[in-house]
């Protein structure tokens, strides 16, 4: 391992607490980072007081403990969810948050211990198996990370159908739906602070030695899904608000597009031999789609209100395309499901069973209405006509949604002090 950074990988074993299939997948992540028991007494013993360096052994070890269980738990076929995303994920985050404040005592550039310890943690999307690296703000970073994606593990788990004993059958709860906006947003904030004040930390050589997991377009990539992801939610409670205009719902599924568009340009390259990043990509390209689907949906329903011929010539294609763009997003669903490690698809809510129920009527219903517009295409299955016009384009609206705002904590005090002396 030496004293830089290293990656290791056995490409005749199969990984570690990799899962064949897992289960109902409505937040997308790539399983969790697991760091490696690591010896602090070996490294620090000559630098720090005793207590100190148990203290911050105890933090890790709790973490990594609480990690292992985590991952083996966390996207486990049957799974059980709880009204507030399960308590092991709280229980790990707060691991977390302990640990981090304890943590950054040894990047504290005057007590000279950044290099003194090999980090090592377990990668989900990179070629190699671990990643090792003597630098305590590869730690720092990993930690942000897997706090970012213990937040997509609480989404997932409420946004997954759940029964209330009402009569009514497993739904996802209006509530479930706006505290999950939150989640994201925090785990944006995670994120965000990795990219701005922690990968700066790191030198440039160091950098270029980060597993895929970690590298800038990937956080990045991470902290727009889930402003995508939001934005989705607040859109099926809009659907589901009747006082809710076409203008606002139409305004939310553009700046879904627009999410969704920044994840495909900031994503890297992943290796596409490896299960959970040819899944990552399967569900951007699934979501992307998705998100067109509405966009032109309510664009084409706005048109449709117009009186002129264009505008109806416009609604249609517009209407047509979002048809098309379903269309695609149910077949990338399908092959994302379906990629290894396997999982299953969520019972519809919110936007994607609007788009589901009501596209397909929609487009219908205007093709039937607009029988003698100028370029048509019979299609033997309806009797109606298909309009080959290319769709107008989507409006362009700001994008109102932005991570929660996360700082680094202040050091702890006995490693302050340690570190001051």
């Amino acid at each position: 391992m030496g004293c830089g950074a290293s990656k290791w990988k056995d490409p005749g074993v199969v990984r570690r607490g990799r899962p064949r299939s897992v289960g109902e997948v409505v937040v997308f992540l790539p399983g969790l980072r697991v760091p490696r028991t690591v010896d602090f007494s070996q490294s620090l013993a000559d630098h720090l007081d005793k207590s100190t360096v148990e203290r911050l052994s105890a933090l890790r070890a709790t973490v990594v403990a609480m990690a292992m269980q985590e991952s083996a738990m966390a996207l486990k076929p049957r799974r059980r969810t709880t009204r507030h995303g399960g308590s092991g994920t709280a229980n790990l985050l707060q691991a977390l948050e302990e640990y981090l404040p304890v943590l950054l005592g040894l990047v504290k550039e005057s007590s000279g211990l950044r290099n003194k310890v090999q980090f090592v943690w377990a990668n989900q999307e990179d070629d190699a198996e671990e990643t090792s690296m003597a630098d305590a703000w590869y730690e720092v970073l990993s930690v942000l990370h897997l706090m970012a994606m213990v937040c997509f593990l609480q989404a997932n788990s409420l946004l997954l159908p759940r029964s209330y004993g009402d009569g009514h059958g497993p739904r996802v709860s209006e509530e479930s739906r706006r505290a999950t906006v939150d989640v994201f947003l925090k785990a944006g904030g995670y994120l965000d602070c990795a990219i701005n004040q922690v990968l700066p930390q790191i030198p440039p050589e160091k950098r270029r030695a980060l597993p895929v997991d970690l590298v800038e377009g990937n956080l990045k990539a991470l902290s727009l899904q889930g402003l995508g992801q939001g934005v989705d939610m607040q859109l099926g409670l809009a659907i589901d608000n009747p006082k809710a205009t076409l203008a606002v719902k139409r305004r939310l599924a553009c700046e879904m597009v627009k999410y969704w568009q920044q994840i495909k340009d900031s994503i890297p390259e992943l290796p596409l031999s490896d299960g959970w990043a040819k899944k990552h990509t399967l569900f951007v390209k699934w979501k992307y789609a998705e998100a067109k689907a509405a966009a032109y949906y309510f664009h084409g329903l706005i048109l449709d209100e117009g009186n002129t011929e264009k505008s109806q010539e416009m609604a249609t294609s517009s209407l047509q395309a979002s048809e098309e763009f379903l269309k695609e997003s149910k077949r990338a669903s399908e092959v994302f499901h379906s990629t290894p490690p396997t999982s299953r698809i969520s019972t519809p809510f919110g936007t994607t069973k609007h788009l589901l129920d009501m596209i397909p009527q929609e487009t219908l219903s205007k093709l039937q209405n607009n029988q003698d517009l100028n370029t048509q295409e019979r299609t033997s299955n309806t009797g109606v006509s298909r309009i080959i016009t290319p769709p107008p384009p989507l409006p362009d609206f700001p994008l109102a949604l932005n991570p929660e705002e996360y700082e680094l904590p202040q050091l702890d005090p006995l490693l302050k002090k340690e570190a001051n002396h």
